[in-house]
C-alpha cells in the first residue's frame, strides 16, 4: 500500500515553487489562480521573498499548501491508497484525496492562517521542542504548571512539541531540562498552535468549514486529531475544526498507517524530507521518497 504525506509549517523555503512555475504551463496557471483567490501575488513572495517574509503565518500556510497541491496535480498518476498531512498539511491531503477543490482548500487555508495570526496577536504565546524524554513525563510536567501549556505535536518517539503562554513554556522548558531532556528549545514561531489559546481562531474557522461541502474521497485520509483513517465528510469536518486546539498525533498516525499495511510513503511538497525523517524514527526500513 502507498501513502502520500504532506508537511505543515516549517517546510517553507526561499524560492519555493519557482521552478514549477517556469517549467510547467499547468503549474503557472494554478499559481495565477492562487494569486487571484488570495487577492495578492503570493507567488512573488514564494519566489522572491526572504526567509522572514515566508515565516509569517498568513504567508507560510497558503504557500506550503499551494506548493504541495500543485506538485500533486503535476503527478502523471495518483497512486496513493491513503493520505495524511501534518497540521496544515491535512488540508493539502484532503485536496489530494479529492474532498475539496484546489480553490476551496486554498480559501479555507487562508481563513485558517489569518485567524491563527489574529489569535497570535491577541495573546503572546509560543512553542518549544522537547527531545529525549518520554511523552508521559512531558505530559505530567505540563499538567503541573499553573499556566496554559500543553503537548501540541507528537512528532515521533522522543520528540514532542509543547505549546502555551510565554510564562508556561519557559517554566516547562526549565522543568523538563531538570527532568533530563536532551534538548528543550523555545521555537521561533508566531504563537501557541494546537493549544487552547487557538480557541478564537477555531471559532472563526468552524463557520467556514461547516459551510463547505466535502466530496467523496478517492482514498481515506488519516487525520491528526484521531490518528486513524476517515472517509465520512461530517467526521472529517469535525476533526479539521478540533485540530486547531488539539494535539497533532503524528506518531500514532504513522504507527496506524504502518499497522494497516502501508509499506511505501511519498512526501510531497515543502523542503522535502521532514515527514520522512520522522517516519524513519519509527521504521528505518520502510520504503520512502520525497517529491
Amino acid at each position: 500500500m502507498k501513502a502520500y504525506l504532506y508537511p505543515g509549517q516549517g517546510a517553507q523555503y526561499e524560492g519555493m515553487g519557482k521552478d514549477l512555475y517556469e517549467d510547467s504551463a499547468k503549474a503557472k496557471e494554478l499559481f495565477e489562480q492562487a494569486n487571484e483567490v488570495l487577492g495578492f501575488r503570493i507567488s512573488d513572495v514564494m519566489f522572491e521573498g526572504s526567509a522572514d517574509d515566508l515565516k509569517q503565518t498568513k504567508i507560510t500556510q497558503p504557500a506550503i499548501f499551494i506548493h504541495s497541491v500543485i506538485k500533486t496535480m503535476l503527478l502523471n498518476e495518483f497512486e496513493a491508497d491513503c493520505v495524511a498531512g501534518h497540521s496544515l498539511g491535512e488540508f493539502s491531503a484532503l485536496v489530494a484525496a479529492g474532498g475539496l477543490s484546489f480553490e476551496e482548500g486554498l480559501k479555507l487555508v487562508q481563513i485558517r492562517a489569518n485567524a491563527m495570526q489574529k489569535a497570535c496577536e491577541h495573546q503572546e504565546s509560543t512553542m518549544a521542542a522537547i527531545v529525549g524524554l518520554e511523552d508521559e513525563i512531558i505530559e505530567k510536567v505540563c499538567e503541573d504548571i499553573n499556566e496554559v501549556v500543553v503537548p501540541a505535536n507528537y512528532n515521533c518517539p522522543g520528540q514532542l512539541v509543547i505549546s502555551g503562554s510565554i510564562v508556561g513554556i519557559n517554566t516547562a522548558v526549565e522543568k523538563l531540562q531538570e527532568a533530563g531532556a536532551r534538548r528543550a528549545l523555545v521555537l521561533q514561531v508566531g504563537g501557541a498552535f494546537h493549544s487552547p489559546l487557538m480557541e478564537m481562531a477555531k471559532n472563526e474557522l468552524q463557520a467556514a468549514i461547516e459551510a463547505v461541502e466535502i466530496k467523496e474521497l478517492r482514498c481515506p485520509i488519516y487525520q491528526n486529531v484521531a490518528a486513524k483513517k476517515e472517509t465520512d465528510p461530517s467526521v472529517i469536518k469535525s476533526n479539521l475544526i478540533d485540530q486547531l486546539t488539539s494535539p497533532v498525533r503524528w506518531t500514532k498516525t504513522m504507527q496506524n498507517m504502518l499497522a494497516d499495511g502501508v509499506d511505501h510513503f511519498t512526501e510531497i511538497g515543502g523542503r522535502g524530507g521532514i515527514m520522512i525523517g520522522l517516519l524513519k524514527k519509527l521504521d528505518r526500513t520502510v520504503a520512502s521518497e520525497k517529491i
